[in-house]
C-alpha cells in the first residue's frame, strides 16, 4: 500500500514496476545490472483515485502521461535498484498530492483608470519618439 493522503491509498496491485539498465556511472557493472526503475500507474482506470483527482491528473499536460492515461515515471538517479524504486514511488505520491488541491478559479478583473492612462501616455511618448526619427533632412 502506498499512502498518498489520509483518504487516498494506492494498492501495490495498481503499480506496474519494470527494471531497466541504467546509463551513467558504474563501469562494466552498469551493463549487467538493471538498476533503473520504470513505474507505471493507470490513472484513467484506477479505482483508488477520486473522480476529481483523476480528472486533474489527466488534464495535466505532462509528457509522462500516455494517451491511454498511464503515468510513466522513470527513476535512474541512484546506482541501487531499491533506492530508485523508492524514488519512483515518492515521485508518484508527489504528483498525486499535487492534484489533490483544486486550483483557484481566476477572478476576472478590469484595468484601473490610472493604468489605462499610463498605458496611453506611454504609447503617445513612443509615437513622438518615432515621429521625430522619420523627419526628412532634405533642407540641409
Amino acid at each position: 500500500m502506498l499512502p498518498v493522503s489520509r483518504s487516498i491509498v494506492l494498492p501495490e496491485s495498481e503499480l506496474v514496476v519494470r527494471f531497466l539498465r541504467a546509463d551513467g556511472p558504474g563501469g562494466q557493472h552498469v551493463n549487467r545490472t538493471e538498476s533503473a526503475v520504470e513505474l507505471r500507474f493507470d490513472v484513467a482506470h484506477s479505482p483508488s483515485l477520486p473522480d476529481d483527482v483523476r480528472e486533474r491528473l489527466l488534464a495535466r499536460s505532462d509528457r509522462r502521461l500516455t494517451d491511454e492515461g498511464v503515468l510513466v515515471i522513470q527513476a535512474r538517479r541512484f546506482r541501487d535498484q531499491g533506492r530508485n524504486r523508492e524514488d519512483a514511488r515518492e515521485r508518484l505520491v508527489e504528483i498525486v498530492r499535487g492534484a489533490l488541491v483544486a486550483p483557484k478559479k481566476r477572478v476576472a478583473t478590469k484595468p484601473t483608470r490610472a493604468s489605462k492612462l499610463r498605458r496611453l501616455e506611454g504609447k503617445q511618448q513612443r509615437a513622438k519618439i518615432k515621429q521625430n526619427r522619420s523627419r526628412s533632412w532634405s533642407h540641409e
